[in-house]
């Protein structure tokens, strides 16, 4: 039968921007009672289960050495393929998931200089270990576990755990040495709520959506399906998280001139798949929200797609 462990974060915990932000607020905060109904459903079944509440780094490494496989001779750290432990995560929100997969990635990433010969081409990481979710709120309809059609109840992530199903999904690495899994929004908001403009360039592989010239409304860049719209506006066309590929999409205001009538404003999307994306903001500090935690860059940021790096248990 498998050792199970049940990782839920403290507020702050993990640092889960990748940027300094603190963590993901006061949301963090995690009920007990779904996890306690979890682990009482596992070990009804036989499973030897323990609960860690990790508050630092520190804390979330120690569970996922666990994880780790044999030493190998060129003395890389490794997940091992066959291991007999399970992950589960209690997530409030996905900024949570998301600091347990960065520690993940900086766990088993090799650097550039010790890149082996049995990884990937396409991959800077190898397979990460499997983890199931444990939504901590079951009612919640856009969170990532919804988009992937996970099991919500603690009684059903269980039994996922058990059944052993692995669906393998798509990672987004960034330059900041962070993780997106759902998405990323560029752009912020006045205090009546209105998108502020803003320029830059954005690139996705050789598709220029922007030259750094056009106002911009909002930069969706989409790994699933969570940021496809804003402010009433469709921006991505699907958010598929596991198709390989990065969608991007760029709101752009055009002024329309209409005979008699003077003008209006419509707004243009623009968009494109690939494999990797790079926005530079050129005025300034640009607002943006990277899988629900709230930033700020004045910098080039890129991104790029690492197809089927992560997984989750499925039904």
């Amino acid at each position: 039968m498998y050792d199970v462990v049940i990782l839920s974060l403290t507020e702050g915990a993990g640092d889960s921007c990748g940027g300094g932000c603190g963590g993901c607020g006061s949301s963090c905060a995690t009920p007990r009672v779904p996890v306690l109904q979890c682990a009482e459903a596992l070990t009804a079944q036989g499973a030897r289960v323990e609960t860690v509440l990790a508050g630092s780094d520190a804390e979330i490494d120690a569970v996922l050495a666990r994880f780790d496989g044999e030493p190998r001779p060129d003395g890389l750290t490794w997940p091992d393929p066959d291991t007999k432990a399970r992950l589960v995560v209690a997530t409030a929100v996905d900024g949570q998931l998301r600091a347990v997969l960065r520690r993940l990635v900086r766990r088993y990433a090799p650097p550039p200089s010790k890149r082996p010969a049995d990884l990937a081409a396409d991959r800077t990481v190898p397979d990460l270990p499997a983890v199931a979710l444990l939504p901590l709120d079951v009612s919640n309809t856009t969170d990532l576990a919804a988009q992937l059609g996970l099991p919500r109840t603690p009684a059903a992530v269980a039994a996922a755990v058990l059944a052993g199903q692995v669906r393998r999904v798509d990672l987004l690495r960034n330059d900041a040495g962070s993780v997106t899994l759902d998405g990323a929004l560029l752009g912020g908001a006045d205090d009546d709520g209105r998108a502020v403009p803003w320029r830059g360039r954005v690139e996705v592989d050789d598709t220029v959506l922007s030259d750094g010239e056009d106002q911009i409304l909002a930069c969706v860049i989409g790994n699933g399906g969570g940021y496809a719209e804003f402010d009433g506006l469709r921006l991505l066309a699907d958010g598929d998280p596991t198709d390989g590929r990065v969608e991007v999409a760029v709101a752009v205001p055009k002024i329309i001139k209409q005979r008699f009538r003077g003008t209006k404003v419509q707004v243009e999307v623009r968009r494109a798949r690939g494999r990797a994306v790079s926005v530079r903001p050129r005025d300034g500090e640009v607002q943006f929200l990277d899988d629900g935690v709230g930033g700020s860059t004045g910098r080039k940021r890129s991104w790029w797609t690492e197809a089927g790096a992560w997984a989750v248990y499925a039904t």
